[in-house]
C-alpha cells in the first residue's frame, strides 16, 4: 500500500471513531493520522487536586497534610479508646475529647459508633445512630468550626448524622457495588471518602488491585452524584489486607496520587504496626509516627489518628522537609 492511499484511508475513517485525519501535504507531524478526544471528552490527565469544601472550612490540597482526630463511640474499640466502654456521659466525654484534639491541632473530628475491628460484633443501624447523632449534634454546637465526619457503611446512620450537623461521610466499605451512601452523599452535596475494602486479604497483584476497586469506586459515586471534587480516597491500611499487604501498601502509597484525588490514611495504633514491633495497642505510638512522616512524604493529604498533638508535630514536620511549609528564621543560637 502507498503512502497515499494509507492517507486517503485516514481520510476516510470517521471523526467520530477519534481519528483526526492526516494531512499529507502539511509534511511534518501533521502528515501522521492520530487519535483525538471526543469534543465533550476532558483531558483523562490528572491534574492539581484544587480544594474541597467541608463543611465550615476549605481545603486545600498539596498545601499541607491535614490531621483528623478519631472518636469512637463504642464499648469495644480495638484501641481501647472507645467512649462507651470508660461509663460515664459519652456526649460530654466526647465534647471533651473533640475540643482537646482541635485545641491540639486536629482539622477534622472523625465520629464512629461501630467498631471495625476483625471479629467485631455488628451493631443494628438504628442503635449505631443513637451512639452518634447526640455526639455529632453537641459537637457541632460545641465546636462550629470544626469539620465532622461519620464513619459507618449505613446509610440509616450515615443521614441521622448528616441531619445531627456532620459535614463529611467516611465510608468504610467506599468499593462496593451498593451505592446508596454515595447517592446520599450526592443528594446532600456533601464529601465522601471511598476506603478500600475486602472480605478476604487475597490479592493477585496488590496496588494495581487496589488502585483499580478504587477507581470503579470513584466512576460509581460520580454516576451516583457526587461532585469530583467532593471524592477523597482511602486504601484501607488494616482492611481486607494481611500485615505484609498493609507494608507494601505504605511503601508503594504514593501510586495513588495517579487517582487524581486526595489521600486519606489511617494507621494509628493498628495491629500491622503491633505485629512488626510485638507491642499492643496502647504502646503503638511510635510506630504509627513512622507512618504519619512516610505517608506526608509520599503525599498523603490527611492522616487519621488518636494520638493528635504527636502526629500534629511529625506531619508539620515533615511538611516543612517534604513541601517547603516552613518560611521562618531560625532564632539566634539555634543551629
Amino acid at each position: 500500500m502507498t503512502e497515499d492511499s494509507a492517507a486517503e484511508r485516514a481520510r476516510r475513517v470517521p471523526r467520530e471513531h477519534g481519528v483526526v485525519a492526516a494531512n499529507p501535504g502539511a509534511g511534518g507531524g501533521a502528515a501522521t493520522p492520530s487519535f483525538a478526544p471526543p469534543p465533550d471528552a476532558g483531558s483523562g490527565l490528572p491534574g492539581p487536586l484544587g480544594a474541597t469544601r467541608l463543611g465550615p472550612r476549605t481545603f486545600e490540597w498539596g498545601v499541607r497534610t491535614y490531621v483528623m482526630g478519631i472518636l469512637n463511640v463504642t464499648p469495644d474499640s480495638f484501641s481501647g479508646d472507645g467512649l462507651l466502654a470508660a461509663g460515664g456521659d459519652p456526649v460530654a466525654a466526647a465534647v471533651a475529647l473533640g475540643r482537646q484534639m482541635v485545641a491540639d491541632g486536629a482539622d477534622i473530628l472523625d465520629v464512629g459508633g461501630e467498631s471495625t475491628r476483625p471479629g467485631h460484633e455488628d451493631v443494628p443501624a438504628d442503635e449505631e445512630a443513637r451512639r452518634v447523632a447526640p455526639v455529632i449534634a453537641a459537637l457541632r454546637r460545641a465546636l462550629p468550626e470544626t469539620p465532622i465526619s461519620i464513619d459507618t457503611t449505613k446509610p440509616a446512620v450515615a443521614a441521622a448524622a448528616l441531619d445531627a450537623g456532620a459535614d463529611v461521610v467516611n465510608d468504610t466499605w467506599g468499593v462496593a457495588d451498593d451505592d446508596r451512601l454515595a447517592r446520599l452523599a450526592g443528594e446532600r452535596e456533601v464529601p465522601i471518602v471511598l476506603m478500600h475494602n475486602r472480605a478476604e486479604a487475597s490479592y493477585t497483584n496488590l496496588m494495581p488491585e487496589i488502585l483499580a476497586d478504587l477507581q470503579r469506586a470513584i466512576e460509581r459515586a460520580v454516576r451516583a452524584g457526587v461532585r469530583w471534587a467532593d471524592i477523597v480516597v482511602d486504601p484501607g491500611f488494616g482492611f481486607g489486607k494481611a500485615p505484609q499487604h498493609n507494608l507494601a501498601l505504605l511503601r508503594d502509597l504514593a501510586a495513588l496520587r495517579l487517582l487524581g484525588r486526595p489521600i486519606l490514611l489511617g494507621t494509628s495504633r493498628k495491629s500491622t504496626l503491633g505485629k512488626v514491633l510485638d507491642l499492643p495497642a496502647d504502646q503503638r505510638l511510635e510506630a504509627t509516627l513512622a507512618t504519619t512522616a512516610l505517608a506526608v512524604a509520599a503525599g498523603a493529604d490527611i492522616v487519621r489518628v488518636h494520638d493528635v498533638r504527636p502526629n500534629v508535630r511529625v506531619a508539620r514536620m515533615a511538611d516543612a522537609i517534604v513541601r517547603g511549609t516552613w518560611r521562618g528564621e531560625p532564632e539566634v543560637g539555634d543551629r
